[in-house]
């Protein structure tokens, strides 16, 4: 331990010594689990403000607007990156207490959902570890997505409160408060200026979350807003017995920050989501402009100094918000206000799926936000003029290309418009946004658009998640990889060395072991940890097709009852991710994937060769247990709807061999570990466009695949729903009336794939060598190179 350590093991032991007179025990041998996990954090936290801070590059400070940030435990994480783990993991020992037993008492913060969320953490980390100047803005979820639960196989939400007023990781920051405004009507002053006259005001209130870069004594905050009342209890009416009413705008206010993406479905949900964004946005924007101006730097100055980086076109109401302020507020011109907003704002798009492109009503845009409407047409106008230069007056393109157009106020069209950048997460999707979705905005801005893959940080999905692994990685590898993740291509010259080998092995039946314990104890069902742990862990919904995967695990079971005597490799089938609350064809998908594990791992003729685990609640501390004991990584998405992915570098990384289609970014996996280290089937871009274009037909695969129909039939008829033919008729009509993601086109090619699988998997020292060769060769998938990648085409480019 070096002595800067041992002064602040010192002070941390000091410390400790307080919380115990504080808790009112003689010693600290008396703290339960969870006081141990609330004084670590809180004692850390202090003691990583008073050190001295890491340099970062100020050149232009990175402002990273997102709805999501899936950060996952704090605790282990920020111990590891502040160098303190293993010194404090010494510490409890002397108290006969694990390190281990104490991080399981944290809950994960509810501030996100999927794949989006945990790309925003990941890269917050990376940020802080490369001392590039960065600041993250989210909201302060009291509920967050939802807890999942399964009644009848059925998913059931709840409100995950996972202790948002205990959490020990945050402080509140009161010098930071904004005010937000919505409603009421606009006043004309002269020119471009208006008065705006708002009907309602709510307060946002800052709460900073530490992000720690890894060993540089960096710390940069996530800046997360929550809702409240700027206007005091109303005791008056309170005393006179008029409860609700006393409590009513203190309600109204704080359901903006309860719940992540508020269900749509309907008007009033419509409401509350436009009111969240722009409320978020709002908060990060003057937050923004405050440090900018404190700093003694000038508005002329805001570009040079200030990136506005939009994660998805949540956060696009930052744009017009710019504008007013910029206008109303400072009084510049509208050219002088609209340039600096072309040169601060960047976009980030993650996907191609229409419905995932943010569209509002512009009645209700109007309503909740009258003069952000106003400047939205006048940037439309503008912008319509400019077409017309380009395009002629062709009514066709403006279609595609207008803000606003059929009552709408379209989100990712203000996007282009307004950044000077826009970008694609993996290398066919930002081909394809050029091709596809924004053909003629490429013609109208040819150098706005680039692609940066995504990437995951391996202090997370390495060093944390597979502690095994990385140790062995630490013995092998000259140089330290979890600063420099490209340096894992050592290990290709260990694939033949015999000790690494077994060391390998071991460490992957380890995890499966432990996997297995965990969902033996979620479950109750005991699972053959000899398997093929194949793995699907994602949002669910259609075009990531869990269906696909649903139909060959009923096609198995149907040949496996058919010829019980017939040599097969035992699988073990792990699903987990949540549906949206409003999505009830994705919720269907859920309930026949449970309803068909109930039958299987209750039939004594599958008992270690097929089972089905679906383990609810999928989060950041779940996948931690899942992806190091994976062998299969399914990442079976219709090609060209899956943007990029993560969950497919976190898995590959882990040595697990992904089964999937030339998506995304299996497509750099696929170039990168070599097409015979892992398992391609289905469909291409090109060749869907060509079935698509001769009239796909669902039907006709289902009736001459006798497979297949086999496999539909067995939940049209009702056997995996108690005779219930009707069950699961959302999920079934959907596949033979339209079958939009072509599940049924890539049945066949996905069967065989499984096949070879089987049969690879038999060859331990081949699926060995494979799985070694997925650690080693996909350093690239580092969030760090990610990082770098965006500072030198969009945030530094000269």
């Amino acid at each position: 331990m070096s002595i800067s350590h041992t002064n602040e093991m010192a002070l941390f032991d000091n410390n400790v010594q307080k919380y115990c007179r504080f808790f009112e025990l003689a010693s600290p041998q008396q703290f339960t689990l969870e006081q141990w996990y609330q004084v670590i954090a809180r004692t850390v936290l202090e003691m990583a403000y008073h050190k001295p801070q890491g340099k970062v590059d100020e050149q232009r400070h990175i402002n990273y607007l997102s709805m999501e940030f899936l950060i996952g435990r704090l605790t282990g994480n920020n111990l590891m990156n502040l160098g303190y783990y293993e010194d404090i993991k010494a510490y409890l020992a002397q108290y006969q207490v694990e390190l281990v037993d104490v991080l399981e008492q944290e809950r994960d913060p509810a501030l996100g959902n999927g794949g989006l969320g945990r790309l925003a953490a990941c890269f917050l980390d990376s940020m802080a570890t490369l001392g590039q100047a960065a600041t993250g803005y989210g909201l302060h979820y009291q509920y967050g997505l939802f807890k999942q639960a399964f009644q009848d196989g059925k998913q059931v939400e709840s409100g995950d409160e996972w202790g948002r007023n205990q959490y020990p990781w945050h402080r509140y920051n009161p010098s930071k408060t904004q005010q937000v405004h919505f409603g009421g009507k606009v006043v004309a002053i002269e020119g471009d200026r208006y008065e705006w006259q708002p009907k309602l005001t709510i307060e946002g209130k800052a709460f900073d979350l530490p992000i720690v870069g890894y060993q540089n004594d960096v710390i940069q905050p996530l800046r997360l807003w929550q809702a409240d009342s700027p206007q005091s209890f109303d005791l008056n009416q309170f005393n006179e017995g008029k409860f609700v009413a006393a409590e009513k705008t203190l309600i109204k206010s704080t359901a903006l920050t309860q719940v992540l993406y508020p269900n749509d479905n309907h008007r009033v949900g419509q409401q509350l989501r436009l009111m969240q964004q722009y409320f978020h946005c709002a908060c990060s924007v003057a937050d923004i402009l405050s440090r900018h101006l404190a700093q003694g730097f000038s508005l002329e100055e805001f570009p040079k100094r200030q990136v506005i980086q939009l994660n998805d076109t949540h956060p696009t109401l930052a744009i017009p918000e710019l504008m007013r302020i910029l206008l109303d507020e400072h009084q510049l011109t509208w050219q002088q206000a609209w340039s600096i907003c072309q040169q601060s704002f960047a976009y980030t798009n993650h996907t191609l799926l229409p419905e995932a492109l943010e569209q509002w009503d512009q009645r209700l845009f109007k309503q909740l936000l009258p003069r952000h409407f106003k400047i939205v047409e006048k940037i439309n106008h503008l912008f319509h003029q400019q077409v017309k230069a380009q395009f002629g007056d062709d009514a066709k393109v403006w279609e595609k290309l207008a803000i606003l157009f059929d009552y709408r106020v379209r989100m990712a069209n203000l996007c282009v418009v307004s950044c000077f950048a826009v970008n694609g997460v993996a290398q066919i999707h930002s081909d394809l946004l050029v091709s596809q979705l924004f053909p003629e905005y490429h013609q109208l801005f040819p150098t706005k658009f680039c692609n940066v893959t995504n990437g995951i940080t391996p202090r997370r999905w390495i060093q944390q998640a597979n502690p095994a692994l990385s140790q062995l990685l630490d013995q092998t590898v000259k140089g330290d990889w979890k600063k420099d993740l490209e340096l894992l291509h050592q290990v290709e010259n260990v694939v033949d060395d015999v000790n690494f080998r077994e060391a390998y092995w071991h460490i992957k039946q380890q995890n499966k072991a432990a996997l297995a314990r965990e969902i033996e104890q979620t479950l109750s069902l005991s699972v053959n940890p000899d398997a093929i742990f194949d793995v699907q862990i994602k949002r669910f919904h259609e075009y990531k097709r869990q269906h696909l995967n649903l139909l060959n695990i009923i096609a198995t079971y149907q040949w496996l009852k058919d010829n019980p005597n017939k040599d097969y490799t035992p699988r073990l089938f792990v699903f987990s991710g949540k549906a949206a609350p409003g999505y009830y064809l994705a919720k269907n998908i859920i309930h026949a994937i449970n309803n068909v594990a109930e039958i299987i791992n209750n039939d004594k003729q599958m008992k270690d060769k097929l089972q089905v685990a679906f383990l609810p609640d999928y989060r950041v501390s779940l996948a931690e247990k899942i992806i190091p004991a994976a062998d299969i990584s399914e990442q079976i998405s219709m090609a060209g709807k899956e943007a990029s992915g993560t969950g497919n570098m976190k898995l590959a990384l882990n040595g697990a061999l992904t089964l999937g289609t030339l998506d995304g970014a299996n497509v750099e996996i696929a170039e990168m570990v070599g097409q015979e280290h892992i398992f391609l089937f289905g469909h291409t871009v090109e060749s869907i466009q060509t079935l698509l274009a001769e009239g796909y037909s669902p039907k006709t695969y289902y009736r001459n695949d006798p497979v297949l129909k086999n496999a539909v039939d067995f939940l049209a008829k009702g056997k995996a729903s108690k005779g219930d033919k009707t069950t699961f008729n959302l999920m079934l009509d959907s596949l033979l009336e339209h079958d939009p993601f072509l599940v049924f086109a890539d049945f066949e090619s996905y069967r065989q794939a499984q096949e070879r699988i089987g049969q690879a998997y038999l060859d331990r020292d081949a699926w060995l060598r494979s799985a070694i060769l997925n650690t080693a060769r996909l350093g690239k998938f580092s969030s760090d190179r990610s990082i770098r990648d965006y500072q030198s085409r969009i945030w530094l480019k000269k």
